[in-house]
Parts: C-alpha cells; structure tokens; sequence
C-alpha cells in the first residue's frame, strides 16, 4: 500500500511549514503530523508555553524556538519567517490541519509556471470539533498563508493583521481544516485575551464606548452573523456560534468603557 504521508518528491526542500502554538498540547502532534503531509521542514514557535507542547512539538518531528510569551501572535510572525531556509512558507496555527489533497494541490501549483508570490487557502471552521459551519461568515474565510519568503516585505505587528507582500496572489481550491472552538470554556479564555487586547487599541486610539455601544454592538453582530449571513442555516452550532460572536464584540465594548471612563 502507497504511504501517502510522505511529502510530494522534491517540495520537501522548498517550504517551510511554521507553526505558531502557546499551551497546546491537546492538539499540536496532530498540526505537526499534517505539516509532515507538506514538508519535512517544520518549525515549531513556542510563545513561552508552560505545558508540554514544545515537547510533544519536538517528538513528532519539529524544529522548536521557543520564545518569550507574547498576548497575540502577530507580535512573532516575522520571527518565525527569519528562522526559514526555504524558498517557500506555509503558516499554520496549532489547532489547524493541512490535508492530503491541500498538499497535492500545493505541491501542482508550485510545479507549475503561474508567477505568484503567495496564496489564500480556504479554511473549513469546524465547531466542537463535528460541525463545518458553512454560513454565518465562515466560509470559504480565506487566508494568505503560502508565501515566496522573499515577496513578503512585513507582518504588521497588530492583531489580525495581514501579511505586506510584493507580487500577484492566487487562491488555493483546497481547504485547510481549522478546529476553532473545543469547547466554550476555551472560547471564553480566548475573548478575554483578544477582546483585551483589541479594547487597548480602542482606547489608544481614543474611541469611547456607552451603554448604547453595547447594545448596538451586540445586535448589529448577531444580525449579520445569523440573519444576513444566514448562520441559522447550521443549526444549533450556528445559533450558538452567532450568539458567541456577538458577545466578543460586546466584550470589546464594555472592556473599553472600563479604561475610558473618569474616576
């Protein structure tokens, strides 16, 4: 039988798969082993993990560097990108998977003479781990993650910013799988660390916010989310992920009326 886990001939050389985890041990072996699917070549960026996904990283086949806790990854893109040798780059977060067929598609597309320098690749949300949430916004969410190092000129330091590069941009037809919610115990750590961070840019920028904010905030998301991007065409997963979007934007919200507001 064909062992298909074993990276396309000659592609292994050219790319790099970077990943980017902090306290993932649930799900960083089965990152790594998709990257395999891709490359020999995967870096592991450890943003000061205190569990032992550095270490599981390590044994299933990655380069680790681990670096200094950062809030947000952006703050550490360009780092991992200075630590490849290759021509090429995938980024790849820690609770996402690349498939077979992504790579095949990849490996063709490098193989051939298009003159990209960088690629967006659709990316499947997949919602307690069983549901693809195909509305509400969630799809295709296409992502720049394939880029020609020597075309990207910066990654702004910003959370969820977008990668600067020179020269043309395709889309991949392939979908990278992305388990974004494992439960809502972890979708709550995480608004608080990002709705932190995004309500400090806010109030840096000297944005106000009032009870008003709050409540147009809240609304104006789950009406786009579940009524005009028809995110109660999932289900239940998709009422529930409509709802949680809402309350990340409130929670941005509130959190900037706490640093805006006098004593």
């Amino acid at each position: 039988m064909k062992n298909t886990n074993i990276p396309p001939v000659g592609l292994h050389d050219s790319i790099t798969v970077i990943i980017y985890a902090y306290n993932d041990e649930q799900n960083i072996e089965r990152a790594v082993k998709s990257a395999k699917l891709l490359s020999h070549n995967v870096l592991l960026i450890d943003i000061g993990s205190i569990d032992k996904t550095a270490k599981i990283a390590g044994r299933a086949g990655a380069r680790v560097i681990t670096l200094k806790q950062a809030p947000y990854v952006e703050l550490v893109r360009m780092e991992g990108v200075k630590n490849a040798q290759t021509d090429w780059i995938f980024i790849l977060d820690s609770d996402e998977v690349i498939t077979q067929n992504l790579a095949n598609e990849i490996n063709e597309v490098l193989r051939s003479t298009l003159q990209a320098t960088s690629f967006r690749v659709p990316r499947k949300n997949i919602f307690g781990k069983t549901k693809w949430l195909k509305h509400g916004g969630w799809w295709p969410d296409l992502q720049t993650r394939l880029i020609k190092r020597s075309a990207l000129l910066d990654w702004p330091s910003v959370i969820h910013s977008t990668p600067k590069i020179e020269g043309a941009r395709i889309d991949l037809k392939e979908p990278l799988i992305h388990y974004s919610h494992g439960d809502f115990n972890q979708m709550i750590q995480k608004t608080i660390k990002f709705e932190g961070v995004e309500s400090e840019l806010l109030h840096k920028a000297g944005k106000k916010a009032s009870v008003l904010t709050f409540c147009r905030k809240f609304l104006g998301e789950l009406y786009r989310r579940l009524i005009k991007q028809k995110g109660f065409l999932d289900g239940k997963e998709g009422f529930a992920e409509s709802i949680y979007q809402a309350y990340s934007k409130t929670v941005t919200y509130l959190m900037l009326y706490e640093k805006s507001r006098t004593v």
